[in-house]
């Protein structure tokens, strides 16, 4: 029955398909080794690779433990294994993020990462029907709109998939014991100081109980209603905002009076996506946010998070840039010593590695250049920014305004002033937070690299 349901929602939704290589994350719980052993029955029919990919929180005792099964489960199955390891408690400090966030954005990035240096197509992760049921009532108590109610998507990013999405975790559970198969517990998911584990265990069975016993069910029902709905107004407010969103001079500007002719659902959709323009997501954007904008009188201005500051004119609502102090600093580095940055109280070292095979290092654009040795002349020159500054950015095809490149970002005017330039024979190599430049990056031909890290 359960591999019935799994098969149909992989067909409705074409989430695998023959000659795929899928990236299976693998926690070694319930739900992720039902999701391989399905997979692997799928195999025999559909014709695909599969590869393991296990993300060790190091978040408590067992952690390792769990490390250790997920080796003899690929071992027994003769799969390809990839172990990735951070320190997430560290990360969620520095970052001001819970474990939970930070938990996700590494594992996600560690996911993606290891499916784009294997060539994997798909991402297959172990959602249930339960985990969306939990999803919706947790966004529902956060008061989020029709696009965080449509929940956990089957397919997202045309390459994160989620077989099991329409199957119940007590399914699930069925099916582990019948099968006989072995799996970890995990003791945090019994932890009630996090929010999903007091809906998990305490509310859905006390709504399941008193209320509808098919509330998991009605509710994944309803998250897919959002989602097909979301689709069509998403297409909608597209049209919308190439109206209502201009660009002047390389400055966004939101049409407040075009805005006004619209429904006022429609409107909060071209401010949410003004702003994500600016910002580069909507992170701690919220309706009252929204709707401040929308009110934003003429001549008045709006600070929103993450140092946005807004203002009106003219019928027209952009980012002001706000005036900050300008600290100037020059200094020669030829990176055989550490490079002491007094004023911004930031240290930063030298790496060098010849390259042979896969880049020993991932890329972290917030604290580490990868580049190309040979293209470098030393002394580099490290300074602040100046006006007219321009580069040609990792991929982009061709140079634009440092300016520019910052504000798509959604990097705030103080904050800009605090990142550093590294410079070789007066190009731009590398901006702290920025990607390396086009012209030194490391390729085929590299033989050596020369790595700049923010210690």
């Amino acid at each position: 029955m359960i591999y019935d349901t799994f098969r149909k929602t992989i067909a409705k939704y074409k989430l695998i398909e023959a000659g795929d290589k899928v990236l299976v994350a693998y926690s070694g719980g319930a739900d992720s080794t039902t999701l391989l052993d399905l997979l692997l029955r799928l195999r025999q029919e559909l014709g695909f690779e599969i590869v393991v990919a296990h993300f060790n929180h190091k978040l408590r005792p067992s952690s390792d433990d769990d490390e250790q099964s997920t080796i003899q489960a690929a071992q027994k199955y003769e799969l390809p294994l990839f172990v990735g390891c951070k320190n997430v408690r560290s990360y969620a400090k520095r970052h001001r993020l819970n474990l939970e966030e930070a938990g996700r954005k590494l594992r996600y990035d560690f996911l993606k990462k290891t499916a784009a240096k294997i060539g994997a197509t798909k991402i297959a992760t172990g959602h249930t029907m339960t985990d969306q049921a939990e999803t919706l009532l947790m966004r529902l108590m956060r008061g989020s709109g029709p696009q965080g109610l449509s929940g956990i998507a089957p397919l997202s990013e045309g390459i994160l998939i989620r077989p099991l999405i329409e199957i119940e975790r007590q399914n699930i559970e069925a099916y582990i014991t019948a099968q006989g198969l072995d799996f970890c517990i995990d003791e945090t998911n019994f932890d009630r100081r996090f929010l999903r584990n007091r809906i998990r265990l305490d509310l859905l069975p006390y709504l399941q109980k008193n209320f509808e016993a098919k509330i998991v069910l009605h509710l994944s029902r309803l998250a897919s209603i959002f989602q097909e709905e979301e689709k069509y107004l998403e297409k909608i407010s597209e049209d919308a905002a190439q109206q209502a969103i201009f660009v002047r001079n390389g400055q966004s500007f939101l049409d407040r009076k075009y805005l006004s002719t619209l429904p006022d659902a429609l409107a909060r959709r071209c401010v949410r996506a003004f702003i994500s323009r600016l910002k580069g997501d909507l992170k701690s954007i919220s309706f009252t946010a929204v709707e401040s904008i929308l009110n934003l009188g003429e001549r008045k201005e709006l600070t929103l998070k993450k140092n946005l500051l807004l203002r009106r004119e003219k019928g027209l609502i952009f980012l002001k840039e706000e005036t900050s102090p300008k600290i100037g600093y020059e200094y020669s580095w030829k990176g055989k010593r550490p490079l002491i940055l007094r004023v911004l109280g930031m240290k930063f070292r030298a790496i060098r590695l010849k390259k042979k095979g896969p880049l020993p290092l991932e890329f972290d654009d917030k604290r580490r250049a990868v580049l190309d040795a040979a293209k470098l002349k030393f002394p580099l020159l490290v300074r602040s920014r100046k006006q007219g500054d321009r580069y040609r950015p990792l991929g982009a095809p061709g140079q634009k305004k440092l300016k520019e490149i910052m504000r798509a970002k959604g990097i705030s005017v103080s904050e800009r002033e605090r990142l550093p330039v590294f410079l070789s024979k007066g190009k731009i190599v590398w901006v702290l937070g920025l990607p390396v430049s086009e012209w030194f990056k490391v390729s085929e031909k590299t033989k050596a690299i020369f790595v700049i890290e923010k210690l």
